[in-house]
C-alpha cells in the first residue's frame, strides 16, 4: 500500500484507528503463546501467522498496525538460543510482516507501521512492565533500548511505539535512545489513575516528551479504560502534541498465571470521549480484537 501521507500528516487533519491486541489475535487463531518471547516467539516459528494477524485488523479498520516486536530483545531471544544476527532478522522481519498485510489487505486509504520497542520488564516477562523501577540507571535502559531500536528504525517502520512504558526514568531513557535514529516516535504510558505504574504524577512524566522533536503523539496504553479520559487530557495540555491512546479490555493481568481475569469494560461508547479529550490515534491493546476495533473504527466515522 503507497503512503500517499506521513502519520504526522495524517494526525494533524484528524483521527487515525490503530489495530488491537496481537496476542489475543494470535490466540483466538490457535497459536500457544505460553512463552516468555509471547507473540515474538511466532516471528521465527511461524510469521505467516504475525502477517495474517496484522491483516485482520486492517481489514477491521485499522490505520496502522503495531509489529509483534514488543517483546523482541537480544537478550531476550539470546535466552532461548538465538543469535545477535538471527534476532536482528527477526525483528526486521516484525517490521515486514506488518507491510506485507498492507499490501495484502488492498484497501484505497492509507496504511502505516508502527515498530513495538516495549519496556525492559517486557523481556523479563515477569510482569514487572505494569511495575517499572528494575533498579537500573537511565544510562543503563538507555543502553539496554537503543540496539534493537536502531534495528527497528532501519527495517523502514512509519513511527516506532514505545509502549508500555511503566517509569518516567525509563522513558527519558527511551526519548534519549530515539534521537537521530530519523524515524518519529510514540511514547505510551501503562497508568493507574493519574501516574505511572511507577508512581510518578502523569503531568511529569508526559512533560518529558513535550520537548522532544522525535516524538509526534504522547498517551497511554494497556491502562484500564475509564483511565483514558484523565490521562489523554493531561497528555494533550502538558505536551500541545497529538494523543494517542489504546487501553486493554479492562480485565487484569496475572503475570503469576500468564493470564487475564475479571471482566471487559471496554466499550465502543467511550470512544468519542477519548476524542473529545483529545486523543487522534484511538485503538485496542490487550484483548480488543477485530471486532473492537471495528467499533472504533465505526464510532470515530460517525462522530
Amino acid at each position: 500500500m503507497t503512503r500517499t501521507i506521513t502519520l504526522a500528516e495524517a494526525l494533524a487533519a484528524g483521527t487515525v484507528v490503530l489495530d488491537g491486541g496481537m496476542s489475543n489475535q494470535l490466540e483466538s487463531a490457535g497459536h500457544d503463546l505460553s512463552d516468555e518471547l509471547w507473540s515474538a516467539r511466532l516471528l521465527a516459528e511461524q510469521p505467516e501467522a504475525v502477517t495474517e494477524a496484522h491483516l485482520a485488523y486492517f481489514r477491521a479498520g485499522a490505520d496502522v498496525a503495531i509489529t509483534a516486536s514488543y517483546q523482541a530483545t537480544f537478550e531476550g531471544f539470546a535466552q532461548r538460543g538465538i543469535g545477535r544476527e538471527r534476532a536482528a532478522e527477526l525483528m526486521a522481519l516484525s517490521v515486514e510482516s506488518a507491510r506485507e498485510a498492507a499490501r495484502r489487505a488492498g484497501v484505497p486509504r492509507p496504511l502505516w507501521v508502527a515498530a513495538s520497542a516495549g519496556p525492559y520488564g517486557a523481556m523479563l516477562a515477569d510482569g514487572s512492565e505494569y511495575r517499572g523501577r528494575y533498579g537500573l540507571s537511565v544510562d543503563e535502559l538507555e543502553r539496554f533500548h537503543r540496539p534493537r531500536l536502531e534495528v527497528l528504525a532501519a527495517a523502514g517502520p512509519d513511527v516506532l511505539a514505545l509502549e508500555t512504558v511503566p517509569d518516567a526514568d525509563e522513558a527519558a531513557a527511551l526519548l534519549r535512545a530515539v534521537r537521530g535514529l530519523g524515524v518519529p516516535a510514540w511514547l505510551t504510558y501503562s497508568v493507574a489513575g493519574d501516574r505511572t505504574r511507577a508512581g510518578q504524577p502523569l503531568e511529569e512524566a508526559f512533560a518529558l516528551a513535550a520537548e522532544a522533536d522525535e516524538v509526534i503523539a504522547v498517551g497511554v496504553n494497556c491502562c484500564a479504560p475509564q483511565d483514558v479520559d484523565g490521562a489523554a487530557a493531561t497528555a494533550a495540555r502538558v505536551t500541545g502534541k497529538p494523543v494517542v491512546v489504546y487501553p486493554n479490555s479492562g480485565e487484569t493481568w496475572d503475570a503469576g498465571a500468564r493470564a487475564w481475569t475479571g471482566r471487559s469494560t471496554f466499550t465502543v461508547g467511550q470512544v468519542k470521549g477519548w476524542q473529545q479529550a483529545g486523543a487522534r490515534l484511538i485503538g485496542g491493546c490487550c484483548r480488543v480484537g477485530p471486532d473492537g476495533v471495528a467499533g472504533i473504527a465505526g464510532a470515530l466515522e460517525a462522530a
